[in-house]
């Protein structure tokens, strides 16, 4: 019964106002205390130990930091001029180009916010110039920055994979098919749309088409730096040189190369790039703590065991079940940061899939895929408020919402495709593992 009681109360706290990772580490330590008083110390120890001597979770800041960096350094307004250069002249081209933008930035960082708040500040001003409208404008930059947690290198499967025990090696391959897929249908989508209807997004006028094509492939420079930093993160990963957390400092070296390369390396950026992280840093490690304490007791009081029969036993083919747990995801994605529904689900929900002999790495892609609807989705979904942040006053933040939901029914469709396909995720890992 305390067990039943525990994510009540957690609702509770969290609906009165606590910030969530105290409300966790509240609800864990009084139901800890009822149930087993004094030991609960012990417990909270041993679980704050486990997460603090984790060396993979040393990765997180690292791709933080070097989110933070890449932001300040000037390379993305350099890849934004190249990328668009190239795509302007299809029907809705500053959309499609803002796609392949964030493809290639969040390839460079690993962070959604980071991604999609400095492609707003790009592509927002060059849209309306071009006069987009304003529903095109916001899908694309809010779905494009989502993608931030299914392009490598994912912070989202780091966390996946601490908490589930699976390889990230093997996330990072099995996400590649499902991420392009997903860019697919926007950029399919957007493409459609602007043929059908060019008035949502114009092509440029023809003076502004006529660009030597010496002068393309100069701009195109402006990939190379961080393309290099993304191939060093991947490569030395997949060459066997580097584990996650190495592979990491191989990117925030390359990211502090790139911006003395490009004369922006001053202490002030510097200075606020560590900020951030360490802000970040330090949210991300009180839920961590929070989550992983609540777990603990709540598997204590038999919690656990308990809805894994529940959910085993339901009669129901498998695949039914896994649907009902991406229900549920859906559910507290509106209302919670992804951090916090993976922390609280995924111990609860990985031991029922393994149960039923479904891959974990399968089931993380439909994890982060879930995650891709909670970023977009009233009323939590962060997208919408970092888009709001660098959008101008005629952008309202109804438009934006409106906006959302053609990209919400697209990572939906995507993320079925996925589950009932499951080699659209495992192929990869599966070939390059027999290789």
């Amino acid at each position: 019964m305390a067990g039943i009681l525990m994510f009540p109360a957690l609702f509770a706290l969290i609906f009165l106002g606590f910030p969530v990772a105290f409300a966790l580490i509240g609800v864990a330590f009084g139901f800890g205390m009822y149930a087993f008083g004094d030991a609960v110390f012990f417990q909270f120890i041993q679980k704050i130990e486990d997460v603090a001597s984790n060396f993979v979770l040393a990765a997180v800041p690292l791709f933080v930091f070097m989110g933070s960096m890449l932001e300040r350094s000037g390379i993305a307004e350099q890849l934004f001029s190249a990328v668009h250069l190239w795509t302007r002249r299809l029907p809705g081209g500053l959309a499609i180009g803002t796609i392949i933008m964030c493809i290639i930035f969040a390839a460079s960082t690993g962070v959604i916010g980071a991604t999609e708040t400095v492609v707003g500040l790009l592509a927002i001003p060059a849209m309306m110039r071009h006069k987009y409208s304003n529903s095109l404008i916001s899908g694309t930059i809010c779905a494009g920055g989502s993608l931030g947690s299914m392009i490598l290198p994912s912070i989202v499967l780091i966390f996946y994979g601490l908490t589930a025990n699976a390889a990230i090696g093997d996330l990072f391959l099995a996400v590649i098919i499902p991420g392009l897929l997903l860019a697919g249908f926007y950029m399919v989508y957007i493409l459609v749309r602007c043929w059908i209807n060019p008035a949502l997004g114009p092509v440029p006028p023809d003076e502004e088409l006529d660009i030597p094509l010496s002068e393309k492939l100069s701009l195109l420079k402006g990939l190379i730096l961080p393309m290099g930093v993304a191939l060093g993160v991947l490569g030395s990963i997949y060459a066997g040189i580097a584990a996650v957390g190495e592979a990491a400092a191989v990117g925030v070296a390359g990211t502090v190369l790139a911006a003395w390369v490009r004369g922006e390396l001053k202490w002030k950026m510097m200075r606020d790039s560590l900020h951030q992280t360490m802000a970040a840093c330090g949210l991300l490690l009180w839920l961590t703590f929070g989550a992983t304490a609540l777990i603990g007791v709540y598997n204590l009081l038999g919690g656990i065991t308990y809805v894994r029969g529940l959910m085993t036993g339901l009669p129901f083919e498998p695949i039914v079940v896994v649907g009902l747990m991406m229900g549920v995801l859906i559910i507290l994605g509106l209302f919670m940061d992804w951090v916090g529904v993976l922390l609280l689900t995924m111990p609860i929900f990985v031991p029922i899939i393994k149960t039923f002999d479904y891959d974990p790495i399968w089931f993380g892609i439909l994890f982060c895929m879930n995650m891709q609807i909670s970023y977009l989705s009233p009323p939590f979904g962060p997208a919408a408020f970092y888009l709001k942040g660098v959008a101008p006053p005629e952008i309202s933040l109804y438009d934006i919402y409106r906006a959302l939901w053609p990209f919400i029914l697209m990572q939906i469709a995507a993320m079925l495709l996925v589950m009932f396909f499951p080699s659209l995720a495992l192929w990869l890992p599966r070939t390059v593992g027999a290789g």
